[in-house]
């Protein structure tokens, strides 16, 4: 399972083996089935990391979607990676409020970010809340602290240096993330247990495990086991 390390040392998402685009894609396609694509819309992602979820929304929804990232090298890459009239990526900073001057958003998502702000998620909230529209949404997904591999790697110190971590990174659980957004303002809070695909199995488990995930979301308490929580909240 190889990493995408950052331009400081930090594992900020996983290589794209076909296992790890299906997975991708998929959370591009759950974001999505959260948008009202009958209206126009402008959609941030932060943390775009190489750009994969901001082309893939861009392209099958027509909306206006910036992805944004602090690591220099990604947002170069997804530039030339990633080509779309309504599609631009930018080295921009979501809790520099003016770095977006006037623009807010319908949308703003994510794929594993708000976990890096562990420790700074009041700041991190309040300035997402400022940078959407009225009525806009957050839609973001999230390690889980109950699934057994993220308990383990977010919690024993010689795993998140074999993980290469952030020190404010972690794992939180849905009860923990409900908590904030109702602190931060936000409203009509979702929040599920969602996916058991891992990232980087064999092609031939890609299927199976999909089906056997599906099942194992339906199962009370069994589904709070999953690897990521799924996130949606409204200004």
């Amino acid at each position: 399972m190889g990493s995408i390390i950052d331009d400081r040392g930090f594992n900020q998402g996983f290589v794209l083996t076909k296992s790890t685009q299906v997975r991708m894609s998929r959370r591009a396609d759950w974001m999505i089935n959260k948008m009202d694509l009958s209206k126009d819309a402008d959609i941030l992602e932060i943390g775009c990391g190489t750009g994969e979820i901001a082309y893939w929304i861009a392209e099958k929804t027509g909306k206006r979607v910036i992805g944004t990232d602090l690591c220099v090298p990604f947002i170069e890459g997804a530039k030339k990676n990633y080509v779309l009239d309504n599609l631009k990526y930018d080295v921009l900073d979501f809790n520099k409020i003016d770095h977006f001057k006037e623009q807010r958003f319908d949308y703003i998502i994510g794929n594993g970010i708000l976990h890096h702000l562990y420790y700074h998620l009041d700041t991190a909230l309040a300035n997402l809340r400022l940078l959407l529209k009225e009525g806009g949404s957050i839609i973001f997904m999230e390690p889980n602290i109950y699934n057994p591999y993220c308990a383990l790697i977010f919690n024993i110190p010689i795993l998140r240096k074999k993980a290469n971590l952030e020190p404010d990174e972690m794992a939180f659980s849905a009860p923990f993330i409900k908590k904030k957004l109702a602190q931060a303002g936000f409203t009509s809070t979702k929040v599920e247990y969602l996916d058991f695909l891992l990232p980087g199995i064999p092609d031939v488990l890609i299927k199976p495990s999909i089906q056997i995930g599906n099942i194992v979301e339906k199962i009370p308490v069994v589904k709070m086991t999953a690897q990521s929580i799924f996130i949606e909240s409204k200004k």
